[in-house]
C-alpha cells in the first residue's frame, strides 16, 4: 500500500542526539548492545554516513542499491514525487528487480513479485528496453528489507526508510541526515542540490551537474562557500584509462594534439518530435507539477518520462549533457582544457523544444603552456568520424556504428591514439611497443567500478576532496553545456567569454546560458 511520508516517521530517538545529551549528562545511563561495541566487519552507527536518495527511477535505485551495500553508510530516507511505478526504463530484462534480489541475498530469491517488469516496450524505431520498477514506495521497500534481511528479520520486520513526495519535506524533516544523493531529471540538479548545501547536507549529484550554465556557476560556488562535500558520479578523471592516456600524450607519443574526434551511439530517446498536443490523465500517486518544478508548466504527457525526458530541451541535456560529461571529464584532465572560446554545430533538421535526431558539434578550446589549440568534434545520432586506415579489427568496430561503437580519437601531429568512449583499450598509431596498454591486472574484491563514490564518501567523512567536485566539474559542465546550445541554433557561431559568461555573438544563444526559472522554484 502507498502511504503518506507522515505514516512512517519512527519515533527512535536519533543516534546523534542521543549521544550528544548523554554527553551533556541529559542521559544518566546508556546500555549499549554489543554490536555497537565493535568486531570483524562492523561499523558503528557514529562512523557511518546517513544518506537520503532523492529521484529513484533507473539511475537513482541503481546506485541507492550500490551504496546500501557500503558497511560505511546508512540510507535513513528516498524522496520521489511518483509513488510508485513500473514503467522505468532497464538495462536487460526484469534488470532492477533481479538486482535488488541479489543484493538482499539467499531467502530473498522471490522478493517483489508485484514489483516484476510489465515487459518490453519499443522507445524509438531502432531501442526497445524492458520495463521495471520505480518510485519512493519500491525503493522504501528495499531499504527496509535490505536492512531487516542484515538483523536477522527474514519476514522483513524494519521499518527505519521515511520516504517523502517533496525534497523540502525531507530537509525540514531529516535534520541528522549527513547527505543526500540526487538521481532526478537534469532540471532539478542544481535547485536540490543548492537547497541541501544551504542546511550544510553533502551532496552526490548525478550527471550532468546541471540543466543550465548559469546553475553551473551558482552550485559551484555554493560548494565552496558552504565547505561540503559536493562531487558528481562520474569515473572519468580518475580512470586508470585517463592515467595512462595523459602519460602518454604527455611522452608525446602522438605529437601535439590538435584535434579530438568524440562519438556517441545516442540518442536512444525520441528526439527530433514536437510537443504533442493532447493532454493524457496524470498517472495517480505522480505530482506533476513537483515533477515540472523548475521548468514551464505544461499539461501531462507520457512523452515526457520516464527516461523520455532527455531529450526536451526544458527537461534534459540531450546525448550531449547525458553522455559527454563523462568523456569531457577525461578529456579536460588529460588534456588540462579550460572552457572553449567558441563553439558550432551542424544537425539534421530542428525543432521547437526538442534536441535534433542528430548532430555534429564543434567545440574550439585556447591553447596553453603545454600545448597549441584544440578542436573537439562531437558526433551523435549515429554520425561518426571518418575511419583512419591501418586499424586493428577492434579500433575499426568502433566507428561501425550500433550501441557499443562509440569510441574517441585523439590526433597529434605524429600519429593519432584511438580508444573506447571512455578511453578504455587505447591503442597509438603508428604501433610502438613503447605505448601499449598493459593487460588487466587481476582485481580482488569490489570491482574499480565506482572510483567517484568511494572519493565521495571519504570526502564526507573530511578525507580529500573528490576528484569529480562541483567547483573542478564547472568548466567541464560549461563546455558541453555550450555545445547543447549551439545544437539549438544551427549554423550559428557561438563566440563565448568566460569571465563574463556571455555570448558575445548572438543575444538568442545568450538567453539560453541562465534561462529562468518557475519563480517558486528559483534559487
Amino acid at each position: 500500500m502507498i502511504g503518506d511520508s507522515a505514516l512512517n516517521k519512527t519515533t527512535e530517538i536519533s543516534r546523534r542526539s542521543l549521544f550528544r545529551d548523554a554527553a551533556a549528562g541529559a542521559v544518566s545511563f546508556l546500555i549499549v548492545p554489543r554490536h555497537v561495541l565493535g568486531g570483524a566487519g562492523y561499523v558503528p552507527p557514529s562512523d557511518k554516513v546517513t544518506i537520503a536518495s532523492i529521484g529513484l527511477g533507473r539511475q537513482g535505485q541503481a546506485v541507492t542499491m550500490e551504496l546500501l551495500a557500503r558497511p560505511d553508510v546508512q540510507i535513513v530516507a528516498v524522496c520521489d514525487c511518483n509513488a510508485g511505478s513500473k514503467n522505468y526504463v532497464e538495462y536487460g530484462d526484469n534488470d532492477l528487480l533481479k538486482s535488488a534480489r541479489k543484493l538482499l541475498g539467499p531467502g530473498y530469491e522471490n522478493w517483489g513479485e508485484d514489483l516484476s517488469s510489465p515487459g518490453r516496450v519499443k522507445l524509438t524505431h531502432e531501442f526497445g528496453t524492458s520495463l521495471g520498477m520505480g518510485g519512493r514506495e519500491p525503493a522504501r521497500r528495499l531499504v527496509d528489507a535490505y536492512y531487516g534481511s542484515r538483523k536477522g528479520s527474514a519476514s522483513g520486520g524494519y521499518k527505519g526508510c521515511n520516504a517523502y513526495n517533496d525534497y523540502r519535506e525531507l530537509l525540514a524533516e531529516e535534520k541528522d541526515v549527513d547527505a543526500v544523493y540526487i538521481a532526478t531529471p537534469d532540471h532539478w540538479h542544481a535547485t536540490i542540490s543548492i537547497a541541501a548545501m544551504r542546511q550544510h547536507k553533502h551532496v552526490l549529484c548525478q550527471k550532468p551537474m546541471t540543466h543550465s550554465i548559469g546553475e553551473a556557476r551558482r552550485v559551484a560556488a555554493v560548494a565552496r562557500e558552504t565547505k561540503v562535500a559536493a562531487a558528481i558520479t562520474v569515473n572519468n578523471p580518475s580512470s586508470d584509462s585517463t592515467h595512462l592516456i595523459a602519460s602518454w600524450i604527455d611522452d608525446g607519443a602522438i605529437g601535439h594534439v590538435r584535434e579530438v574526434h568524440n562519438w556517441s551511439s545516442r540518442p536512444f530517446w525520441p528526439q527530433g518530435i514536437e510537443r504533442p498536443k493532447d493532454m493524457d490523465a496524470v498517472p495517480a500517486g505522480f505530482d506533476w507539477d513537483l515533477w515540472l518544478g523548475p521548468a514551464a508548466e505544461r499539461p501531462f504527457n507520457k512523452a515526457y518520462l520516464p527516461f523520455v525526458w532527455r531529450g526536451w530541451y526544458d527537461f534534459g541535456d540531450g546525448s550531449f549533457g547525458d553522455m559527454g560529461c563523462y568523456s569531457f571529464a577525461g578529456v579536460f584532465k588529460i588534456l588540462n582544457l579550460t572552457p572553449p572560446t567558441s563553439v558550432e554545430s551542424s544537425t539534421s533538421e530542428s525543432y521547437a523544444e526538442t534536441f535534433p535526431k542528430a548532430s555534429l558539434v564543434y567545440l574550439n578550446f585556447p591553447a596553453n603552456e603545454n600545448r597549441p589549440e584544440v578542436r573537439m568534434s562531437w558526433y551523435e545520432g549515429g554520425l561518426r568520424p571518418s575511419r583512419p586506415g591501418g586499424l586493428r579489427r577492434e579500433d575499426q568496430q568502433l566507428f561501425e556504428g550500433g550501441e557499443d561503437n562509440e569510441g574517441i580519437m585523439y590526433v597529434g601531429d605524429k600519429g593519432i591514439l584511438l580508444a573506447g568512449f571512455n578511453g578504455n583499450h587505447p591503442h597509438v598509431y603508428p604501433e610502438s611497443s613503447k605505448y601499449a596498454a598493459p593487460a588487466p591486472a587481476a582485481r580482488t574484491g569490489r570491482p574499480r567500478t565506482d572510483i567517484a563514490i568511494d572519493q565521495w564518501i571519504a570526502a564526507c567523512k573530511g578525507g580529500p576532496t573528490a576528484i569529480a567536485n562541483f567547483e573542478s566539474e564547472r568548466p567541464v559542465t560549461e563546455a558541453f553545456l555550450l555545445g547543447c546550445i549551439a545544437q539549438r541554433l544551427p549554423g550559428d557561431f557561438l563566440v563565448w567569454d568566460e569571465e563574463k559568461m556571455r555570448i558575445t555573438s548572438s543575444e538568442k544563444a545568450n538567453a539560453l546560458v541562465d534561462p529562468p526559472a518557475r519563480a517558486k522554484y528559483r534559487v
